[in-house]
């Protein structure tokens, strides 16, 4: 009963132990095993034989126990196979090795978890005790698994589109940019693609089944996202992140505010006050706003803009919104500030998906936040070259 335990425990199925070594000086664990049982299948034809050819010894590196690196030596038989016109010599196979590998599936899982959770790769080699270029490429072999095993998930009911910078190009110097797209009913991240335009997008996206399943995309005011889910998705209502619509305002009067001083021997008033939603400060402070505004009617004029903004989002249904913002476009089509004619452009244009924001509340918050992820993971990394280690890597911190 013990051997069994011990062979359950920190060997593989189907292996005896015959000996081992420990070496307390190097924190190493050496097991010498042998593979049980006495029959062979050959991998070409099938055939079952008994017949053994010759024995080798190979070394195999396993997941470490305890801080201390564990070897496998184990003694494999290679069998000659009895199937006719075959006769074809084979090594027999362990379960939990791969054909032709020195490290076992278990430390490949091992490389996963010491890589999502040690600071770098040296850290990582102490702990392994493997060397650099095993542990790259098995650590992107287990996030490729990884990814696969939710490939074949189909389109969910709600989706949100989003972008963020990626590489610096070195011919041109501007910066890539990538488009992730967000399963909101799953709450992780769905896929990560190279490019913003609408053609690449529907081909990069078209192994994915279900996309009539779509009912809700959310997005930032994003022309070319917009395009992409009318053509792509046929039963889904485009939102309007409701954060992208309130702050229109916000740049326009950020600039009028830096030509002017705030902070004055009548007024002590703080910029940043004038850049909060009115409905959340006290009686005294909004007064107080509203009578130095009357000396900047510019800057009163956009600010009035951006509190009706917000009091849209105050709305219980689409019908009340509309006529708050029907009031707003026709108040900033007298407006001569330019800035507030580019407002009143936007908001006409976008008009049906800021208001299919009623229909349920939806928004880009969860979005945004695997973007936040995403600056993290690169952070960590100090940047990424290669765009499919980068998008495996995200794909998993993001599941």
């Amino acid at each position: 009963m013990p051997g069994h335990q011990l062979t359950d425990f920190l060997l593989l199925p189907k292996l005896k132990l015959t000996n081992f070594e420990h070496f307390e000086n190097v924190k190493k664990v050496t097991f010498h095993c042998s593979v049980d049982g006495p029959i062979a299948y050959c991998p070409h034809c099938g055939m079952e034989t008994t017949t053994v050819h010759d024995r080798r010894t190979v070394t195999i590196k396993d997941a470490p126990h305890e801080a201390k690196q564990k070897i496998l030596s184990i003694r494999k038989r290679r069998f000659r196979c009895e199937g006719r016109g075959c006769r074809k010599v084979f090594t027999e196979q362990v379960d939990g090795i791969m054909p032709r590998a020195r490290i076992t599936e278990r430390m490949q899982r091992s490389i996963l978890y010491v890589c999502d959770n040690f600071a770098n790769m040296s850290a990582a080699k102490r702990h392994l005790k493997v060397g650099t270029k095993t542990i790259y490429k098995r650590h992107y072999a287990q996030l490729e698994l990884k990814w696969r095993e939710r490939k074949n998930d189909g389109w969910p009911t709600t989706i949100g589109i989003d972008e963020h910078s990626f590489i610096r190009n070195k011919k041109y110097g501007h910066r890539e940019f990538v488009t992730m797209v967000v399963d909101y009913n799953n709450k992780r991240l769905k896929e990560v693609l190279p490019t913003r335009t609408v053609g690449e997008l529907q081909q990069q996206l078209s192994y994915i089944q279900g996309r009539e399943n779509v009912k809700n995309v959310c997005m930032d005011l994003s022309s070319a996202y917009r395009s992409f889910a009318k053509s792509y998705f046929p039963n889904a209502k485009i939102i309007a992140d409701k954060f992208h619509v309130v702050r229109l305002p916000l740049q326009p009067l950020q600039k009028y505010l830096k030509l002017v001083k705030t902070e004055t021997k009548d007024h002590k008033l703080r910029r940043k006050l004038l850049l909060k939603n009115s409905f959340k400060l006290e009686r005294e402070t909004r007064a107080m706003i509203y009578e130095w505004l009357e000396n900047h009617p510019t800057i009163k004029e956009i600010y009035l803009a951006k509190e009706t903004l917000n009091k849209v989002y105050c709305c219980e249904n689409a019908g009340h919104a509309r006529r708050i913002l029907t009031k707003l476009t026709d108040a900033l089509a007298l407006s001569k500030v330019p800035e507030l004619k580019s407002l009143r452009k936007t908001i006409l244009n976008w008009l049906d998906e800021i208001l299919n924001y009623f229909e349920n509340k939806l928004t880009n918050a969860r979005t945004e936040g695997f973007n936040n992820v995403a600056k993290q993971v690169q952070k960590r990394a100090y940047g990424y070259k290669n765009f499919n280690n980068y998008r495996l890597k995200l794909l998993y911190a993001c599941m």
